[in-house]
């Protein structure tokens, strides 16, 4: 206590300059017009500074939870677009409904189911992605995995009851059925393991009219994909004298370095398009129930 009186008594005559200075300034801006317009003018620009700076902050750090709203928003979206639904064949007889969509009579073909992405790796020949939804959730193996932009990601191979595992595009097993968007001809889409920045589609005849820039997409022939959906552009068109085909070098859609969130779609009809495509193949093939 004794310093503090010490230390106003030592500074005492500007401490009583200072007070003097803020009435004066007060009465200033109290009784004359001029400086109080001057002067809230002043205030009202520096506290809307300091606002402005506090709200860029506190955005900033309310991005995860935006992000979180706005993918669960595009979520409810993809699931309303038309592409997701087919026509009902009423030439058939139902044996259990399918849940009309409107009055068009057209029943849900894919779901999309929202999850973040908690582990990605880019850099080996084998890359793989793991999500925060699992068999809990409603995910299970062979469901395809698109970016928050709808950009074509990989397919699910593993799943536990809270996480899920995808293989990756950039994956030197992963195969995918994806055709240019202008034509409609497929190829198989994989890659080599070096440049995670370009994938290749195989399987093009050179017949097919291709240019550098041309837009590549799921194609309506993959049991995983919901068709129409971007998967990248061709960046540089290789010609094999020794084939008939192309070798396309394409650029994904998906920004592999940067995934935070993705849509998990179902094909609802994939059981049923495997087992017919696993039976056909076993009768064909079998030489004891096809004699020749």
């Amino acid at each position: 206590m004794r310093n503090v009186i010490l230390f106003i008594r030592r500074y005492f005559t500007f401490f009583i300059f200072l007070l003097l200075q803020v009435v004066s300034l007060w009465f200033l801006y109290t009784f004359n017009k001029f400086h109080q317009a001057q002067f809230s003018q002043s205030a009202n620009e520096l506290t809307g500074e300091v606002n402005a700076r506090y709200k860029k902050i506190e955005n900033f750090f309310a991005l995860g939870e935006e992000n979180r709203r706005v993918h669960q928003l595009n979520d409810s979206l993809f699931n309303l677009l038309p592409r997701q639904y087919a026509q009902v064949d009423t030439a058939r007889q139902l044996v259990r409904d399918t849940v009309p969509s409107d009055t068009l009579n057209r029943y849900r073909r894919y779901y999309f189911r929202p999850a973040a992405v908690i582990y990605n790796s880019t850099n080996s020949e084998k890359n793989y992605i793991q999500l925060d939804r699992g068999s809990l959730h409603g995910i299970t193996e062979n469901m395809s995995v698109l970016s928050s932009t709808g950009a074509a990601v990989g397919v699910v191979v593993n799943a536990s009851p809270r996480f899920a595992q995808v293989m990756s595009l950039l994956h030197v097993r992963q195969k995918v059925n994806v055709a240019l968007k202008k034509s409609g001809d497929f190829g198989t889409l994989e890659w080599d393991g070096e440049d995670p920045g370009l994938l290749l589609l195989k399987g093009l005849p050179k017949s097919v009219p291709v240019q550098v820039g041309d837009s590549v997409e799921t194609s309506r022939y993959s049991f995983n994909f919901p068709p129409g959906y971007p998967v990248g552009t061709v960046a540089e068109i290789v010609s094999d004298p020794g084939t008939n085909f192309f070798l396309l070098k394409v650029r994904p859609a998906a920004r592999f370095y940067n995934l935070q969130y993705v849509f998990v779609v179902e094909n609802l009809q994939y059981s049923e398009q495997v087992q017919l495509d696993e039976q056909t193949r076993k009768r064909i093939e079998d030489p004891k129930r096809n004699p020749r």
